[in-house]
């Protein structure tokens, strides 16, 4: 498969790319093309032995900070982890969320989902804000809040389109609270109850966003400028969901029109 390096400009990270000066924005770019490349090997039906391409990739990074990448994307890596102080576990955990998700892993509590949002959202957080110049525990504590945050937000959102492919990320005590099981969310037998279920999680995904806006209040505004953004937007959408009574056959998006207002917003204003 091939990395995108433009791909980020359809995503929901694509605004929090704008008031970036070019190199952060290009390193930016890099990374978050080895993330889209990463999950669609993990998402995509009929990709060729999937394991084997992680297995590639895990080798590929292990060569990019050895200095002897093999592939035109691990040299873009090599660059942007030599420019910015990226360290190899920013690559080598992503790797293992999506092998997790490979093996159809399943979350019995909270606690355990975490280990697997830490790996597929609080990591990107991380290398996001050393390409952004943020570092220390400042970055540890923004990049595990946000990026819960919006993976939270993911994980409701896309509760039915994950279901179709077989998965289910809410964890087994939260849904048995309101008498569902796992097998309800792969089949939509109770959407009244799942909407329940759906409601707390973003309960917890708000919990999220408010202890990420605790520490952006102590970064410099330039600095944690993308990351606002980036929080609004996805809190935005999950307001949305919440508005639909988490009812829902289908995704549930921001217009573009949305998206401009909440950018206008994050100018001046902070995450809320």
């Amino acid at each position: 498969m091939q990395a995108d390096k433009a791909s980020y400009k359809k995503s929901s990270f694509g605004p929090a790319f704008l008031f970036l000066d070019s190199s952060r924005r290009q390193a930016l770019a890099v990374y978050y093309a080895f993330c889209r490349l990463m999950d669609d090997i993990a998402d995509e039906p009929n990709v060729p032995d999937p394991q084997g391409q992680l297995n590639f990739w895990r080798a590929e990074t292990e060569r990019v900070f050895q200095g002897t990448p093999q592939t035109q994307l691990g040299r873009d890596m090599a660059q942007a982890a030599q420019t910015f102080g990226m360290l190899p576990d920013r690559f080598l955990l992503l790797i293992e969320g999506m092998e997790a998700d490979l093996q159809g892993r399943r979350y019995a509590t909270l606690a355990e989902l975490e280990w697997y949002l830490y790996r597929v959202a609080g990591i990107v957080g991380l290398a996001t804000l050393d390409i952004l110049g943020v570092k220390g525990s400042k970055a540890d504590n923004l990049a595990r809040s946000l990026g819960f945050a919006v993976q939270t937000t993911n994980i409701v959102r896309d509760v039915h389109e994950d279901a179709a492919a077989g998965r289910v990320y809410l964890p087994a005590d939260l849904l048995g609270k309101y008498g569902l099981t796992q097998q309800d969310v792969l089949q939509n037998t109770r959407p009244e109850k799942l909407a329940q279920a759906l409601r707390e999680m973003a309960e917890i995904s708000k919990a999220y966003y408010t202890q990420a806006q605790a520490v952006l209040s102590t970064v410099a505004w330039r600095k944690a400028l993308p990351c606002r953004i980036m929080g609004c937007v996805y809190r935005a959408n999950l307001a949305k969901i919440e508005a639909a009574g988490f009812v829902f056959d289908k995704k549930i998006k921001l217009t573009r029109f949305e998206k401009i207002k909440i950018i206008v917003y994050a100018l001046f204003n902070r995450l809320s």
